[in-house]
């Protein structure tokens, strides 16, 4: 085995996470490396910016932080927060604007790649080294072992930091094969499980396939959000949706979620509506202003009920929905779980391992869509580069 020897900071993962934590550390004058097991870098960080580019969120900190489940991650966005971001991203020369939902998207003249681009040429002005197609292998107190095509090879660190990713969107390179690697070492993982997921539904709802529901609230005991969802082949996806996930993953399945088609009105007030003289289609589609998507779905009722009209003001405020499951880990947007806080110390350095630290989405915690997956991941960059060396 070919041996390089090298004290550097060596960084696993060119995603968001290490290359915040390698700008941080380039900038305080130390050399880094990081190590990428793809072609190029920040692959996922890419293919989330598909479906609209959100860095961050633009609310205010108090109940920004709320979204997060583990009150270690909330003191690490803290340190590195929002406002922080957008400071960050202004400084690499991107100019962002917040959008209706208030979450912060760079300017429409920014595209993803060009983002990255910025932030790349920021990092080689600074001296750090980016190889890529280098597979993580094993790591010990002293060196990280890698594979580059057929050779494996020993890189020494002085400080080592882990960013490797979930386990969701295996072809960005999110393969999670790190876990059995850190499990070997006796290292507390808490399983991954889908997070940020659509939910399988009876068939019955397949027939509303390619459908939307606009300005709806969708709640489970006690949890609501409101946005908007679709229908799928499968069942429903959309960000009230993957809101409520963790909130029914502690629940056995099946269960029942609820749509409030009208959230502006009472129930009285549906009833009100309904309680006169015209044909109930009508005083939906006039009156209450329901959607055709909305009407689609009340027709899924038996006659009986959807005559009723006591019965349907409440099914207008709480259309049952019946989860039977959850999507494939490998198609979800992000996943929970990851290495259990137990295992490190404040700065994030593994206890078993002084000198090795993690960052981003490999550590146990999650939050919804709308930015703040992509702050943690940066913020916990940030962190582990300032606490390092402290």
């Amino acid at each position: 085995m070919k041996q390089i020897p090298d004290n550097q900071i060596i960084i696993i993962g060119a995603g968001p996470a290490g290359l915040m934590a390698s700008q941080i550390l380039a900038e305080k004058g130390f050399k880094v490396q990081i190590f990428e097991q793809n072609k190029a870098p920040g692959r996922k960080f890419l293919v989330a910016g598909n479906g609209g580019f959100n860095l961050t969120h633009s609310e205010e900190l108090e109940s920004f932080i709320e979204k997060y489940d583990a009150l270690e991650i909330r003191e690490v966005v803290k340190n590195f927060d929002n406002k922080k971001v957008v400071d960050w991203l202004s400084d690499l020369g991107i100019t962002t604007y917040i959008g209706s939902s208030g979450k912060i998207f760079p300017t429409k003249n920014f595209k993803p790649i060009q983002v990255l681009k910025a932030w790349l040429d920021r990092l080689e002005q600074l001296g750090v080294v980016i190889h890529y197609e280098h597979t993580f292998i094993n790591f010990d107190e002293n060196s990280v072992t890698l594979k580059n095509k057929e050779n494996e090879l020993k890189v020494n660190y002085s400080k080592l930091i882990l960013a490797m990713g979930g386990g969701s969107w295996k072809k960005t390179g999110s393969d999670a094969k790190w876990i059995e690697i850190l499990k070997s070492k006796n290292i507390e993982i808490t399983p991954l499980e889908s997070a940020n997921s659509g939910y399988d539904t009876d068939s019955k709802f397949h027939q509303l396939q390619g459908q939307y529901l606009k300005n709806i609230k969708v709640s489970f005991e006690g949890n609501d959000k409101i946005g908007e969802v679709v229908f799928t082949k499968y069942g429903i996806e959309g960000s009230p949706i993957y809101y409520l996930n963790r909130f029914t993953r502690k629940q056995d399945l099946p269960l029942i979620i609820n749509i409030d088609l009208k959230p502006n009105l009472s129930e009285a007030e549906i009833l009100e509506q309904l309680n006169g003289t015209e044909k109930i289609s009508q005083v939906l589609k006039r009156k209450l202003k329901l959607s055709t998507t909305a009407l689609n779905l009340l027709k899924t009722l038996d006659k009986e009920t959807y005559t009723n009209i006591e019965i349907l003001s409440k099914l207008i405020k709480r259309f049952p929905i019946e989860i039977l499951s959850y999507r494939p880990i490998d198609e979800v947007i992000s996943t929970s779980g990851g290495v259990s806080f137990s295992e490190f110390n404040d700065k994030l350095e593994l206890k078993k391992f002084p000198n090795v630290f993690c960052a981003g989405e490999m550590i146990d915690w999650e939050a919804p869509t709308g930015g703040y997956l992509l702050q943690a991941c940066f913020s916990t960059g940030f962190w582990v580069a300032n606490e390092i060396f402290k």
